[in-house]
């Protein structure tokens, strides 16, 4: 639920400032952009050389930082943030959010903030269960902050009991799990093809086509990051998943896809199918290599079955999302897919837009609906994808 997700870490003056090197390295682990603004207290406890390496970005403790004294735009900072974590939370920090008072460049973005803001409390026993705390906690959780709990133990004071922050893995969890009960696709499985379909002429040979699966992949990827559990199933690709919540089933041949795609839709409340699967396969597929000596006049076709089609006709309550590459008369085959496949919608590509189609990083998409046409400029597949998955949001709703 982290992956692609911009986490603004603040840490405050905590001995537990320590652990906000274990904290940044999950977050990059789970594949959060991560940036830190640290007050001049935190800096007592952990260097923001060993933060600005982990989170491979620069390290904010000033208003102003370099030698021309460059402006350290709180407001900006804040605007890119998804969330904003301040962990460690001291007591001093949490009376400040309370009352508004802004006297460092942590505090600031906080009052600048539009995201979310989750706080991990970490001080002594004494102090977190001070009414001061107590009062200043109700209050910015009544301004919608989120209070990520402290555990039960040991402190820096040698005394036991609650007012440690929690562990690095457990905040992680934390907020991955806070992220994903408020995603739009939470609770919904969906299942995505990729990828060309590989039709065996003999044990070494096959027809294919170009299709690298970089779409397909992609938008399995920002399905999963809107909360849903993916099955993805792809043909012969060299692309790895990212997001946990992504199942990962690979085939070679159309039949396999086919047999996949009929087991894996019963669950399926979202089904996009973006393979490039196979239109013709040879009639026969000899079981030893061909030999050059023997030659092979020519090779018989057969279609081979129509995954989309039959899905159509199974269509019950679900989302059906086709894909039409197509070379002429783009819109109108498109619609004529659309209807005779019993598709939702289905994402055009024109192999005359450059930079789109096969092989690219790159994608022009126009979504057609029964009732209208969504044009894209060129984008990345990522882009592509999060376009895509909206209009399924869209829709759903």
């Amino acid at each position: 639920m982290l992956s692609g997700k911009n986490i603004l870490l603040g840490i405050t003056g905590s001995i537990a400032a320590y652990k906000s090197a274990f904290l940044t390295r999950l977050l990059v682990k789970a594949g959060a952009n991560v940036k830190v603004v640290m007050t001049s207290a935190a800096k007592e406890f952990i260097t923001p050389l060993t933060l600005s390496t982990l989170s491979r970005n620069p390290v904010y403790s000033q208003f102003t930082s370099g030698d021309q004294g460059e402006w350290n735009n709180h407001v900006e900072l804040a605007l890119w943030a998804d969330y904003m974590l301040i962990a460690p939370a001291t007591a001093d920090v949490i009376a400040k959010m309370a009352n508004g008072i802004c006297d460092n460049l942590l505090l600031a973005v906080y009052l600048s903030a539009k995201c979310e803001v989750l706080a991990a409390p970490a001080m002594d026993v004494d102090m977190f269960q001070h009414p001061a705390t107590k009062e200043n906690l109700v209050k910015i959780k009544s301004f919608g902050d989120i209070i990520i709990s402290p555990d039960n133990g040991e402190l820096a004071s040698g005394l036991v009991g609650e007012g440690r922050m929690v562990e690095p893995e457990a905040i992680v969890q934390f907020l991955s799990d806070y992220i994903k009960k408020k995603s739009p696709l939470n609770g919904k499985k969906a299942l995505v093809t990729a990828g060309p379909t590989y039709e065996a002429i003999d044990p070494v040979r096959f027809i294919g086509n170009y299709s690298s699966g970089k779409m397909g992949f992609s938008v399995a990827e920002e399905l999963a990051n809107q909360g849903a559990e993916v099955a993805l199933i792809c043909g012969p690709n060299t692309l790895s998943v990212k997001n946990n919540s992504i199942k990962r089933i690979d085939v070679i041949s159309s039949d396999e896809m086919y047999e996949e795609c009929m087991k894996q839709s019963k669950y399926s409340d979202i089904i996009v199918m973006s393979a490039a699967v196979a239109d013709f396969k040879p009639n026969k597929n000899e079981k030893l290599k061909i030999k050059k000596e023997k030659g092979l006049a020519e090779i018989k076709l057969v279609h081979t079955r129509d995954i989309l089609s039959e899905l159509g006709k199974r269509k019950k309550g679900n989302m059906l999302v086709g894909f039409a590459l197509e070379t002429e008369n783009e819109i109108q085959n498109a619609k004529k897919k659309l209807h005779n496949k019993n598709l939702d919608f289905i994402v055009l590509n024109s192999l005359k837009d450059s930079g789109s189609g096969f092989g690219f990083d790159t994608n022009k998409i126009t979504i057609v609906d029964k009732k209208y046409e969504k044009q894209f400029k060129l984008m990345s597949k990522k882009d592509a994808a999060k376009n895509i998955v909206n209009e399924i949001i869209k829709k759903m709703k």
